[in-house]
């Protein structure tokens, strides 16, 4: 199931995923694609297809290197388009 949780207030937030471990004391506003792969429990490659076809997420480049970054609205909004399949295949 994929599911991410943000709780507390500024100043102390958790993160918890799918698997109900702790993530991290401190909320970063963007998550690479491998720790939002990590998160949401999804292979990197499904998760590249599902960000190229939905717009979600935004590429940084520099020079010849190529990072795709993600809020937690847009891992929220990913959860909800790959939840079906994530149900069909189990």
């Amino acid at each position: 199931m994929c599911k991410i949780l943000i709780f507390g207030d500024e100043n102390a937030m958790s993160i918890v995923a799918a698997q109900g471990a702790v993530m991290s004391k401190q909320v970063p506003k963007y998550v690479t694609r491998a720790r939002a792969s990590l998160m949401l429990g999804i292979p990197e490659a499904d998760l590249s297809r599902v960000s190229k076809q939905s717009g979600l997420g935004r590429v940084e480049r520099a020079g010849n290197q190529e990072e795709t970054y993600f809020t937690y609205e847009e891992l929220q909004r990913i959860c909800i388009l790959v939840a079906p399949q994530l149900q069909a295949a189990h």
